[in-house]
């Protein structure tokens, strides 16, 4: 009697296609982490030099590298940057004395702060020391500034908030029709509160 001393093969045909198939489950199983950031838009490339622009018009806010804020020339805290953003954007200037005063803008009209929206500018200064969670909150505030603005008017001339308009735009459930109506109401209110926030990283020693 002959005994076979031949080791028997494992078929292995059907590993590639039980590979193929944990392939496709982590693809579609796994999460990928994403980087949290800001939501900026770029301005287009302009090599116009830039107008010179009044001081009043101009709202400095700086961030030190020990996360102290600094508005103008004051230390403050961070829950009155919001209110002070909206004070200067919505001061209007004199309409006696101002051709530029702003005739929707609920300000004090004081002649030491913005004339008008449209032409007010806020300066962002953060040192490269300081945190990125409290430059975030000061990025924050300042949004919410602008938001609180635009939703005032768009209550006042549309009876919603411009937030929802914008959100209700970008749906894709939204018909076409109402789409071409709320983009001229969403330009309209950007174009009275235009969002002009300049940003430069420079050392401060405040």
């Amino acid at each position: 009697m002959v005994r076979n001393n031949e080791v028997p093969e494992v078929n292995a045909g059907s590993m590639a296609d039980i590979a193929f198939l944990l392939l496709i489950f982590f693809l579609v199983t796994t999460t990928i982490q994403t980087d949290v950031g800001l939501d900026r838009k770029l301005p287009p490339k302009d090599t116009t030099p830039p107008l010179p622009v009044n001081e009043r018009n101009i709202f400095r806010v700086s961030l030190n590298k020990n996360n102290e804020l600094w508005i103008e020339s004051d230390l403050r805290k961070i829950e009155d940057l919001k209110s002070e953003a909206i004070a200067f954007l919505d001061n209007g200037g004199n309409p006696i004395s101002n051709e530029n005063h702003c005739s929707y803008c609920q300000g004090n009209a004081s002649s030491s702060a913005s004339d008008n929206p449209q032409k007010a500018i806020i300066s962002f200064a953060s040192d490269r020391e300081a945190t990125y969670g409290m430059y975030v909150m000061v990025q924050n505030e300042l949004t919410a500034a602008y938001n609180e603005l635009r939703n005032r008017e768009a209550q006042r001339l549309f009876g919603r908030d411009f937030v929802e308009m914008e959100r209700a735009y970008f749906d894709a459930k939204t018909k076409a029709k109402e789409k071409i109506e709320l983009k001229k109401n969403i330009y309209q209110i950007r174009n009275m509160y235009p969002m002009n926030l300049s940003e430069a990283k420079t050392n401060m020693n405040l």
